[in-house]
């Protein structure tokens, strides 16, 4: 597949990197000149230097035989216009644009990105993906990751094993007998920083982050089986009012009936603003690493801390000083990947990383076969899929047993209809099933062909 991505910075990075190790066709455009050598240098990409909303550029991108356009510049209005440009000029079949700005975005104006006016396939918002991350993780509090598949039906859960754990030390294959009603899959065990594909045989270790898929209805007895029984969280406070701290607020108050949150905010003009666009968070105008703005703010009563502010080591400090002040749970934006591997030594519970869930957001798009989503478990480990199994797959009629899965894929769950059905040896997936399944990234690309369509069906 050829691929044109816009813009160099860490979100089109990492998806140039992605794509370019599962053999794509990759271009990078982007008008930094240091971020193009850099990318050249790194990576097996083409790299060129240019505006990607100017003709000549895109052309000279190999636009005009390109399969998909992804424009993730750091302007709103460059990824819109490279997508116009792609469309009009060199019939681009798929154009994908992150648009950031929220007044783009607002239903009143959903016929700007028809194929009438701005021919946009596929819009990523990250502030609102960033927002509903959030908002899951509310409603589960003992998870540091949680993502709906399968229209809610299935939940992936990312969650950390304690020093009192009921089921550390048990090898997983006994946790079936232990459990025996219960609709659970563990995929991945990350350990000491490296992602652990495991093995019937193997087990969890105190510390461990560890990956399940599950049944939705069977989640709570599920997070209780790691000894998470922690209630929702019904008061909130969110540090940084910007785009992220702004549509979490407005999540919580359509979504969250129930919960009460206030939102500190630095800037007095933005403080303002953010007051005038909410009906019922109360908005507080100060220094998040203050403590006398996160007493006002009642922060020893408060559930879950959030910070979501567009600098890292304030997120960070001041989730360390929420927490020592009397929060219960504390959340936290983080940008570098370097910052988020101290998290664990720090005591903050979750991590939030925009890049990556802007990045699974696209990448849904980029996957071939019936992919119907993907989530990124970090960007060195592997990937949650939902796909559909067409009658050609190959999977089709034969037992899991007999199936050849490639190593590194382990399955979570078979969807028939409204039915979860927990996989095993003699399981026999039928046409049309929706499979849940997680993945190294070096086994993508025979995932992708287990679940296309071969030519010859039609």
């Amino acid at each position: 597949m050829k691929v044109v991505i816009c813009g160099a910075g860490l979100v089109g990075t990492s998806i140039a990197q992605h794509l370019a190790s599962e053999n794509n066709d990759v271009t990078v455009v982007e008008q930094d000149y240091s971020l193009v050598r850099r990318i050249g240098e790194t990576l097996d990409v083409r790299s060129i230097y240019g505006h990607a909303s100017e003709p000549d550029i895109l052309e000279q991108a190999g636009a005009r035989e390109a399969d998909m356009l992804i424009a993730v510049t750091f302007s709103d209005e460059i990824n819109m216009v490279a997508c116009q440009v792609a469309h009009s000029l060199f019939e681009v079949p798929t154009k994908i644009a992150r648009i950031r700005r929220p007044g783009y975005l607002k239903p009143i104006w959903g016929d700007l990105f028809s194929r009438e006016n701005m021919p946009i396939d596929v819009i990523i918002s990250p502030e609102r993906e960033v927002a509903r991350a959030i908002g899951r993780r509310l409603h589960v509090p003992g998870g540091f990751d949680v993502v709906p598949m399968a229209g809610g039906l299935v939940s992936v859960v990312g969650v950390r094993c304690a020093e009192d754990c009921p089921i550390i030390n048990t090898p997983i294959k006994q946790l079936t007998q232990l459990f025996p009603d219960l609709n659970i899959v563990i995929v991945g065990i990350i350990r000491n920083d490296k992602g652990i594909v495991p093995k019937s045989n193997d087990h969890m270790l105190p510390g461990d982050d560890v990956y399940f898929i599950c049944d939705s209805t069977h989640l709570n007895r599920a997070m209780a089986t790691f000894g998470h029984e922690e209630e929702e969280g019904r008061s909130v406070i969110i540090a940084g009012g910007g785009n992220i701290g702004l549509t979490l607020a407005e999540e919580i108050e359509q979504e969250h009936a129930g919960v009460r949150s206030r939102v500190i905010e630095f800037d007095e003009d933005r403080a303002k603003s953010v007051a005038q666009q909410l009906d019922q968070t109360m908005v507080l105008n100060g220094d998040v690493l203050d403590m006398e703005i996160l007493e006002e703010a009642n922060i020893s009563n408060t559930e879950t801390f959030v910070a979501v502010s567009n600098d890292d080591e304030v997120n960070i400090i001041g989730s360390l000083l929420a927490k020592r002040a009397g929060a219960k749970r504390t959340i936290a934006l983080i940008n570098k990947h370097s910052y988020a591997q101290l998290i664990n030594t720090l005591g903050i519970d979750a991590v939030v990383n925009p890049r990556m869930i802007t990045v699974s957001s696209i990448l849904q798009h980029v996957r071939r076969g019936r992919i119907r989503g993907i989530y990124s478990v970090r960007e060195d480990f592997g990937e949650i899929i939902e796909a559909e199994a067409h009658e050609t797959s190959s999977l089709v009629g034969k037992t899991l047993r007999d199936s050849d899965l490639p190593t590194g894929v382990i399955i979570g769950a078979i969807i028939r209809g409204e039915d979860i059905l927990v996989p095993r040896g003699n399981s026999v997936i039928q046409k049309h099933d929706r499979i849940v399944l997680f993945t190294t990234y070096e086994a993508v690309k025979r995932v992708e062909k287990l679940f296309a369509v071969r030519v010859d069906f039609f």
